[in-house]
């Protein structure tokens, strides 16, 4: 999963990336609630995997405007959340990150060096160390982000 700022820049994104001919899918405010569910429903030939069947219309029904995918959203095979634009406060961070590793799977969330007061924030209230990212990661640990395709999210 990606998160971005705005909804312009979650549909420039996508645009690029399907440009590149990467599977993706863009979801945010400016979509009524049912294309957001139809689109996460969705599934490609690359199968991207959707919403815990449990929980679907929960999760759909009480995500907010501005952040509607960060909060109250479970979405199997999500290993990677990408902050492309690091949101601005600690709880939407720590939402967002929640996404990744879900159903006793590895998670990983990734964050730009410009995002160092937040990352600072975070580290603080939550009295943890955010390492950085190191120079190789194994593939195999994270594959799913290749296999399964992109979320925008704005």
């Amino acid at each position: 999963v990606i998160f971005v700022e705005s909804v312009a820049r979650a549909n420039e994104l996508d645009k690029l990336l399907v440009e590149c001919n990467f599977p993706s899918i863009r979801i945010h405010s400016g979509l009524a609630q049912e294309e957001r569910y139809v689109f996460i429903l969705q599934r490609s030939d690359t199968s991207l995997y959707a919403l815990n069947s449990i929980s679907r219309e929960k999760c759909m029904y009480t995500c907010r405007d501005r952040d509607i995918f960060g909060r109250g959203i479970d979405v199997e095979r999500v290993n990677i959340v990408i902050n492309y634009d690091c949101p601005s406060d600690a709880d939407s961070y720590l939402h967002r990150v929640g996404c990744a590793g879900r159903f006793g799977t590895k998670g990983l969330a990734v964050a730009s060096e410009s995002d160092s007061a937040v990352m600072a924030s975070i580290q603080s209230r939550f009295t943890v160390a955010v390492p950085e990212l190191p120079d190789h990661i194994d593939p195999a640990s994270y594959s799913t982000l290749f296999i399964y395709g992109l979320f925008i999210c704005a």
